[in-house]
């Protein structure tokens, strides 16, 4: 049973790790796909030649969030079982929202043509990011609440880092900033990402430990 709730953390593990690993390899792959300039669901648009796989990885990225939604609520069910509980929403939110569904409907490689597929990996890509936000905040508080003051304080510096770097995110695709540093929207987005994962990488292996 214990080797099972370890598997459960590794799962996790891999998937946030490889968010930024696979598509970082895939990259290479796609002649003109720039890490600094372009999301990373851009690498499955329908003339991506990395389509397949990356749509396969987030797939499988999905189902292991999902997978490891077991272990978080037994980790910190004790602490506050409606905090956690929020937090496995939020997480479950994320897995399906901007993972699964980015396997089945793709952006297209520009973002001046919009269709269904594009639309409805938009809400659900976004409304995931946006849950997802709050997951290090969520952890910062059950950290504290466990008298666990170090690592709350860590959390809540990378809820404050990741706030601050999907705000550039957002801000990248506007005309008014083309020219500047802030068009930079993958780089935004990985570090969004780094910091959103880095507190529940943590919860990972003190919980293997």
């Amino acid at each position: 049973m214990n080797s099972v709730y370890n598997l459960s953390w590794i799962f996790l593990l891999i998937a946030m790790a490889g968010d930024l690993i696979v598509s970082f390899i895939l990259s290479y792959f796609y002649k003109g796909y720039s890490n600094l300039k372009m999301s990373i669901s851009a690498l499955g648009n329908p003339k991506s030649p990395v389509r397949l796989p990356f749509n396969i990885w987030m797939l499988i990225e999905g189902l292991l969030f999902l997978i490891a939604l077991p272990a978080i609520y037994n980790y910190f069910n004790p602490v506050s079982s409606k905090l956690t509980i929020t937090l496995l929403i939020f997480i479950a939110v994320f897995a399906i929202g901007a993972c699964i569904f980015t396997c089945f409907f793709s952006v297209n490689e520009s973002k001046d043509i919009t269709t269904l597929a594009s639309k409805i990996h938009g809400a659900g890509s976004a409304l995931g990011f946006c849950l997802f936000l709050f997951v290090p905040l969520i952890i910062s508080i059950l950290y504290f609440k466990s008298d666990e003051n170090l690592f709350g304080i860590i959390s809540i510096i990378c809820f404050v880092l990741s706030l601050v770097f999907f705000v550039l995110f957002i801000m990248s695709d506007k005309e008014n900033f083309a020219s500047t540093v802030i068009a930079n929207e993958g780089l935004w987005q990985r570090l969004n990402l780094i910091f959103m994962y880095l507190p529940l990488c943590v919860v990972c292996l003190k919980a293997i430990e």
